[in-house]
């Protein structure tokens, strides 16, 4: 079990890594190594997730998500295939970290009290008065 906060654990089992070679600039390593890692991680059929965390990680997944609800994190920052593994999993678990996290509440619109009105106006009017005094003196 891999922990993820103090109320969700993830089940080891769940997780699928492939291993693929990275690619862009790295010379004769990145041509025969495969050290790039695709972490795929089924959201909607996985008995870990509360159903409230899951509606949450399917918005936040956005691209990374297919269609059927596979979680797709793809890692080749690193040339070793276990420093891929350990970003791609981190990456995971921040994800549904940031979903675990209770929205925060509706903001409630209000209206400004008397006494704010009346203190905006004054400085309006106060601020008016200083422009009117910097134009030519009147004879």
């Amino acid at each position: 079990m891999i922990p993820v906060t103090n109320r969700i654990s993830l089940d080891e089992r769940e997780l699928h890594e492939d291993f693929l070679r990275a690619s862009g600039a790295g010379g004769q390593n990145v041509n025969k190594v495969e050290t790039a890692v695709q972490l795929r991680f089924d959201v909607r059929n996985s008995p870990s997730l509360p159903e409230a965390v899951r509606e949450r990680l399917e918005r936040l997944a956005g691209r990374r998500l297919t269609k059927d609800g596979v979680l797709i994190i793809a890692a080749q920052r690193h040339r070793t295939r276990e420093r891929n593994r350990e970003d791609a999993l981190e990456r995971l678990l921040d994800l549904i970290r940031e979903a675990a996290k209770p929205p925060p509440p509706i903001r409630r619109p209000t209206r400004p009290t008397r006494g704010s009105k009346e203190r905006r106006l004054e400085g309006k009017s106060i601020r008016a008065d200083v422009k009117k005094g910097r134009g030519k003196p009147s004879e």
